[in-house]
């Protein structure tokens, strides 16, 4: 691949390294997930675009064929002052966490974790909270599809459980395609809780779920704050979480298929909501 090197032949924003110096691991951060490797070039795109948290360094697998989103991280990562690091493949893959990681990582400081007050307040100009809860997601792919969608619709913030959950995993980075570094996301011990807190707050409560009463598509929407809540892949909401919502809607289904997947259900349903804003 021919990349643009500075007078030493050193890729644009290397610091002379070239995948000589060991990756180093914070041992006690491996089984942290925190968002802290992103995978993806898009999302690698997106993390140096945001600027919102520091990028430490780029490892670009040696064999890649060029692609003008390479030149655009090899740029933007010059800009930012950003070691950028050509290695091998076998080495690459030794560093990469997904098998489709298109030749890219990065490694970041960690996601900031935000605090639920912090996601029911409006900033000055901004719209009211548009909140998306999301209960018991375990698939990386599902979750990383929905964190998409949520941010493509408008989504203020993210709400998720730190038990029986996917994590911020590379895999979740990649398939998100850079929407986390655009979104504000906390963790919480419970979501029936986190639940309670939203409603003191003047948050209104709406639960996707199949045995909802009202369909998504007559629910009376308005400029109000609100709280989008989705359940898991396989048992949808929990039966705590479903009791503390105001609204259960359900997405009526055409076909002779009982359900959708979870992040298509998603993605329906917050741009339904936001078309409504």
């Amino acid at each position: 691949m021919s990349r643009k090197r500075d007078h030493k032949g050193n890729l644009r924003g290397n610091k002379g390294q070239r995948g000589t110096t060991p990756l180093r691991h914070n041992k006690s951060q491996q089984n942290v997930l925190s968002g802290d490797q992103v995978e993806g070039r898009q999302a690698v795109r997106e993390l140096l675009l945001a600027g919102t948290r520091k990028t430490r360094e780029i490892y670009l697998a040696g064999d890649l064929d060029d692609a003008p989103i390479l030149d655009d991280i090899i740029d933007l990562a010059d800009e930012a002052k950003v070691t950028i690091k050509e290695i091998p493949r076998t080495r690459f893959e030794s560093i990469a966490k997904t098998e489709s990681s298109q030749g890219v990582v990065a490694m970041a400081a960690p996601l900031p974790n935000y605090e639920i007050q912090e996601l029911t307040q409006s900033e000055a100009g901004d719209a009211k909270p548009f909140l998306l809860i999301v209960d018991g997601v375990t698939d990386p792919g599902n979750l990383g599809a929905m964190l998409r969608s949520a941010e493509c619709a408008g989504i203020t913030g993210v709400i998720l459980p730190r038990h029986r959950s996917a994590r911020i995993t590379p895999a979740v980075t990649k398939t998100a395609a850079g929407a986390i570094e655009h979104l504000r996301i906390a963790t919480v011990s419970g979501i029936p809780a986190a639940l309670g807190r939203l409603r003191e707050a003047g948050i209104w409560l709406v639960g996707l779920d199949s045995g909802g009463a009202t369909s998504l598509y007559d629910l009376a929407i308005a400029d109000q704050p609100i709280a989008l809540v989705l359940g898991s892949e396989g048992r949808g909401l929990s039966r705590l979480t479903r009791e503390r919502c105001d609204d259960l809607v359900h997405i009526p289904l055409q076909g002779v298929l009982a359900s959708l997947n979870v992040s298509t259900a998603a993605a329906i349903t917050v741009f339904e909501i936001a078309r409504h804003r």
